[in-house]
């Protein structure tokens, strides 16, 4: 296993990860305005100036280099073209992100759909991510 290519290509896709989500959230808070003062519940989520918060920063990074590594073990079941790649994406959704937004509406006191938003944003950026997979395992 090439863990130079883990690295470079789950830190890219760590990138987009964070910008995909950044947009999404953005999206969403443009279309829904209310969403945004939900961030804003000190109650439910740190503030910014908290140190703790830089950990945040972290999360899209350390995703893409674990999705990364999990790619390199599973793309043969996949394949190696952009259907194998937003299936890649799609299948980890599935598998963490619907049973996390599950737990994470029953079990925390935010909005359906921030936990909406979150869904979405974790699929486009799951996809994504497997896209990138493909595109740089591809011999070119």
């Amino acid at each position: 296993m090439n863990v130079k290519r883990i690295l470079v290509s789950g830190l890219l896709a760590g990138l987009v990860i964070f910008i995909a989500s950044m947009l999404t959230s953005k999206i969403f808070g443009v279309i829904f305005p209310w969403l945004n003062a939900e961030y804003q519940n000190e109650s439910i989520f740190r503030p910014w100036s908290d140190p703790l918060m830089l950990l945040y920063f972290l999360y899209p990074f350390l995703l893409g280099i674990i999705l990364a590594w999990f790619w390199q073990k599973t793309k043969n079941v996949f394949g190696d073209n952009l259907k194998g790649g937003a299936s890649f994406g799609i299948a980890y959704w599935i598998v963490s992100s619907i049973p996390g937004m599950f737990i994470t509406y029953s079990s925390f006191q935010v909005s359906l759909l921030m936990v909406i938003s979150w869904s979405l944003a974790g699929l486009v950026s799951a996809v994504l991510a497997g896209i990138i997979f493909v595109k740089l395992d591809s011999p070119s």
